[in-house]
């Protein structure tokens, strides 16, 4: 039963007139008076929708009335969110474009409005959660006079209306990250709305799972509670959408034919066109083989059912599986999704982000170890310490072992281009005060570039994984304006596959010291497998690069020198996928041979180069690199035989200029 509530409403209530203007205090306290004696209509979340929810110009393409007609296939998923419906956790695996993220905010509104309690809300980020809370949830607040009754303003005296925190009659809403776990923990919750979980970090502020974090908030609630958990999904073996989805009676829509009334649930594969002209795209049906234009597809969607193809191992979760071939028209048609899938052929990075975002389907991550006996044909001839032509700054990592140091040096250009420039091995082990001597030389040697400018370390990035102490008492003598600690973790992250820095050193009460070391923690899954890409890329021949043609951006160029052990090395793991303790696929990587130093020096400099920040750099700080190694010539033109080391500018914060020229 609602509570009586004393803000007039703009809708008429039972029997009462509907002046359309101010009402006097005696009508308004009838009208609240009336309301708090009524009972809750019995509405499903998709008709309250239907009847309560306005979509605002600020959050939607489509503003207005909200109607679920418009995405038919989301009324049973937002139902089985109803408290009339046994279900208590929802997956949803979906593409983008088909209007999951509505269906998440109808499912908050109905909760405010018709069955209030504790819910929990949470983005990837906190950061995520607040962006969230100001386009979404306000307007979603603001434009439907029901729950604009029930919240108040932020700006109200003890409105209990926050960034991240929303009190209504009866319950509360928390927004939060999946990287706090502080908000994770910070309440029992009897609904749980879990949007993008594949964007979800592995751990909580290193508590554990947050998904399994968030829902143990559930817990005390029994058969009552709702959780909706739903995202795009990403690499198979990681994606936890798909490991839950896999879990659950797999449900599919299917839609009738308009020819033959077949029914059949919407497949890439069955997406025809001319090669060449998407525009032509048509849908072959499975049964008769007709081709079925996209305008069908409005009728088609009205008519379809949800079709469980799987029996779940837990009877209480239902999963549902939705491709942007569904999209309702005007989204997002085939004939754009026919080009998408065209412009993505011949790249790994837009194949995936294709079958993760139009398909709604994990990526098959490519592990196999490249050939070393192929790359060993592949060398290139240049001398070990000389920066070819086309690499435009410096990065190292080093690789702590028991006995030694290995550091191998690499060059960097455009399109993450890059060349092995030195390798090294300092004897000693971190037990030897020499052998971090030589490490702390290394940051002021100079290697020279083709042009015959001197080059220094834009950044070493060493691995703490071994005598840990004993690296950070090394970076924090070297500074960390050229070094980076870095700490490797298991699992892809494409978004930022390097964080950080955090402080790692406290005093002895815990506190954390202002001027400690400072880690970086790198997914080393991620760099593993792009570089094992880039080292699968086909190269131009030499007639081709005779007529003017370039390395595709990522090559790896290896020199001569690189002998068959240090290719071995490079090539010393594979990525395969393994199964759980609960039945679960996930992927891991295993050794082929016991050494890997290359394959790991190589990780932890190409963080170092996403730490400079190479990933982001716009053309401007490229061509600046360019200008710093041109060659410098004397005032008739001619070149200098000692070339002038180009300057480095003192850091500055938020500068384009470089400052990694030696």
């Amino acid at each position: 039963m609602s509570a009586p509530n004393s803000t007039a409403s703009r809708r008429s209530g039972p029997g009462l007139p509907d002046d359309g203007f101010a009402f006097d205090g005696a009508t308004a306290l009838l009208r609240a008076w009336s309301r708090g004696i009524r009972p809750d209509p019995d509405l499903t979340v998709s008709q309250w929708a239907d009847r309560h929810r306005w979509l605002s110009s600020r959050a939607s393409a489509e503003p207005g009335r909200y109607r679920t007609a418009r995405t038919p296939y989301m009324r049973e998923i937002m139902d089985a969110l109803s408290p009339a419906s046994p279900v208590q956790r929802v997956v949803f695996m979906k593409a983008a474009q088909v209007g999951a993220t509505e269906a998440g905010n109808c499912f908050i509104g109905f909760v405010m409005h018709q069955a209030p309690g504790p819910m929990l809300a949470v983005q990837p980020t906190v950061e995520l959660a607040k962006r969230n809370s100001r386009q979404r949830i306000d307007p979603l607040i603001e434009e439907s006079p029901e729950l604009r009754e029930r919240v108040k303003p932020a700006r109200s005296r003890d409105a209990g209306n926050t960034m991240l925190s929303k009190e209504f009659a009866g319950g509360i809403l928390i927004l939060t990250g999946a990287n706090s776990a502080v908000g994770l923990r910070s309440t029992p919750a009897r609904y749980i709305f879990l949007d993008e979980v594949d964007a979800y970090p592995a751990s909580a502020d290193e508590e554990g799972d947050p998904v399994t974090l968030a829902e143990a908030r559930s817990l005390t609630f029994a058969h009552r509670r709702k959780v909706f958990l739903v995202s795009t999904p990403t690499i198979r073996g990681l994606s936890r959408v798909e490991r839950e989805f896999e879990a659950s009676d797999q449900r599919r829509y299917f839609v009738p034919c308009p020819h033959c009334e077949a029914m059949q649930w919407l497949k890439f594969e069955r997406l025809r066109w001319e090669k060449g002209r998407p525009e032509t795209a048509a849908y072959a049906c499975k049964s008769c083989e007709a081709s079925i234009a996209e305008h069908h597809k409005t009728a088609m969607l009205e008519r379809g059912e949800w079709r469980a193809t799987a029996t779940a191992t837990d009877p209480t979760t239902v999963g549902y599986h939705l491709s942007a071939l569904y999209s309702p028209v005007g989204w997002l048609s085939w004939a754009r999704i026919a080009r998408a899938h065209e412009a993505a052929r011949g790249s790994d990075e837009a194949m995936r982000a294709f079958r993760n975002t139009i398909l709604g389907e994990s990526w098959m991550e490519s592990g196999e170890a490249p050939d070393w006996q192929r790359l060993a044909g592949l060398r290139e001839d240049w001398p070990a310490g000389k920066v070819p032509e086309r690499g435009l700054f410096l990065t190292a990592g080093a690789d702590v072992q028991k006995d030694r140091i290995e550091v191998d040096v690499w060059a960097w250009g455009r399109g993450l281009e890059s060349w092995l420039v030195d390798h090294l091995v300092l004897e000693g082990g971190p037990s030897d005060p020499a052998c971090w001597r030589a490490l702390s030389d290394l940051l002021g040697r100079t290697w020279v570039h083709a042009s015959g400018q001197p080059m220094t370390l834009a950044r070493l990035a060493i691995d703490t994984g071994y005598e840990t102490s004993a690296v950070y008492g090394w970076a924090r003598t070297a500074g960390f304006a050229q070094v980076a600690p870095v700490k490797g973790v298991e699992g892809f992250n494409r978004t930022s596959p390097v964080t950080g820095p955090t402080y790692v050193d406290a005093t002895v009460g815990g506190k954390r010291l202002r001027r400690g070391a400072r880690l970086w923690t790198v997914a080393t899954s991620t760099f593993k497998a792009e570089t094992y890409r880039f080292l699968r890329q086909e190269r131009p021949t030499e007639a081709e690069i005779a007529a003017g043609a370039s390395a595709p951006p990522g090559t790896v160029h290896l020199p001569n020198w690189a002998d068959g052990e240090w290719l071995k090395q490079l090539t010393a793991e594979q990525l395969v996928t393994v199964k759980t303790k609960r039945g679960f696929s996930k992927l891991e990587w295993q050794k082929l041979r016991e050494r890997n130093e290359a394959l790991d020096a190589r990780v932890y400099a190409r963080a170092a180069a996403w730490i400079c920040g190479a990933d982001r750099w716009p053309d401007a700080q490229w061509q600046e690199l360019e200008r710093q190694l041109a060659m410098p010539v004397d005032e008739s033109g001619m070149m200098l035989t000692t070339p002038t080391p180009v300057a480095r500018p003192a850091p500055r914060r938020r500068t384009v200029r470089s400052n990694y020229m030696g």
